[in-house]
């Protein structure tokens, strides 16, 4: 069987089971969406957010890219996902919590920390290089202190999401929030070998378990 023809197993599983049992949810969000949270993650495959949380359909709106990544506010002609998903989260669905949710064997932390992409071409690993290294100052530190090895990579992986949080301070519409107090930022970490759970004390800058 292929992957194509297993994933078409599994929506008629869906279609049969999973959907049927919240019929009258689905119905509900035919007439529209209303998530009570923003979580920034991984593109990584082995990273879901609606499996890690266990949540029902429409309760988070998920934005997913490599190592989790949040950009600075920037105003040019550029194409901007993130920001335009965080804009249309924050300013039209107005969730009250954004959680940047980083994980354990980042590929993308450990290409900003090994720098496995840098100089390269676009289709080369050009678009990876230049995506992480807005972690470079972040990385810069974490080399001082632990070197390049795994330790550091775990490091790496936790620096990420509080690169993330600040540059989502960034934007005005961000901070507007976060200070009128209808806008919660949290930072979290997923451990995929033990499956736990870590969430950022930004008081102390230390992940705690959940």
């Amino acid at each position: 069987m292929s992957s194509f023809d297993n994933l078409l197993a599994g929506y008629r599983r869906f279609r049969n089971d999973g959907w049927k049992a919240q019929r009258d949810r689905w119905s509900d969000l035919a007439e529209g969406q209303s998530p009570d949270t923003l979580v920034i993650a991984c593109s990584d495959s082995r990273v879901d957010p609606a499996q890690i949380f266990d949540v029902a359909p429409g309760t988070i709106f998920v934005v997913r890219n490599v190592a989790n990544l949040v950009p600075p506010y920037e105003r040019d002609a550029s194409r901007h996902g993130v920001s335009a998903a965080l804009e249309f989260a924050v300013t039209q669905l107005k969730v009250p919590e954004i959680i940047v949710l980083g994980h354990e064997f980042c590929g993308g932390c450990k290409a900003a920390l090994t720098q496995a992409f840098a100089g390269k071409a676009p289709g080369e690993g050009g678009f990876v290089g230049h995506w992480v290294d807005m972690l470079d100052e972040a990385r810069a530190a974490v080399v001082a202190h632990h070197g390049e090895g795994d330790d550091a990579q775990r490091v790496m992986e936790r620096e990420a999401v509080k690169v993330s949080l600040a540059n989502l301070r960034t934007f005005p519409f961000v901070t507007a929030a976060e200070e009128a107090g209808t806008l919660k930022l949290r930072g979290a970490w997923f451990g995929i070998r033990e499956g736990q759970l870590q969430l950022l004390d930004e008081s102390g800058g230390t992940f705690e378990p959940a």
